[in-house]
């Protein structure tokens, strides 16, 4: 196996991984919209919003990782996408925007925390495996 296939096997599996949690997520964020907002402390439109948000950005992900050349354009969009939900996270516990609850913090922290993960091993695919890619 040359270190191509294993980049690019690291890139598809980052890839597919982050789109099944991103999928999972956004469903559960969703159907379970109201019962999370009070014990997250977030808003309803808010979950919802976020939540349907990542269901075509999942099936993107899920998409791209089962081709066999994917433009390298398209994951430094998908990087860019993690990192500016990322940001967009920290900015929602910073500033005052949502009143969340000890649970809400977790949440959001956490997810920004796995999607900056994803974003990393994407990156990371990305960059050492730029001959796989169109």
């Amino acid at each position: 196996m040359s270190s191509m296939t294993a980049s690019w096997n690291l890139l598809r599996r980052a890839l597919l991984a982050d789109g099944v949690i991103s999928g999972t997520t956004g469903a559960l964020m969703m159907i379970a919209a109201s019962p999370l907002a009070g014990l997250l402390g977030l808003n309803v439109a808010l979950l919802r919003t976020a939540g349907f948000s990542l269901l075509p950005f999942s099936a993107l992900l899920v998409y791209l990782a089962g081709r066999t050349i994917v433009p390298r354009w398209v994951v430094w969009g998908v990087v860019s996408a993690n990192l500016l939900w990322v940001i967009d996270s920290v900015l929602l516990l910073v500033t005052g925007w949502a009143d969340p609850t000890l649970w809400g913090y977790l949440f959001t922290g956490g997810q920004a925390l796995a999607v900056a993960v994803f974003a990393g091993l994407q990156y990371v695919g990305l960059r050492r495996s730029v001959p796989a890619l169109a």
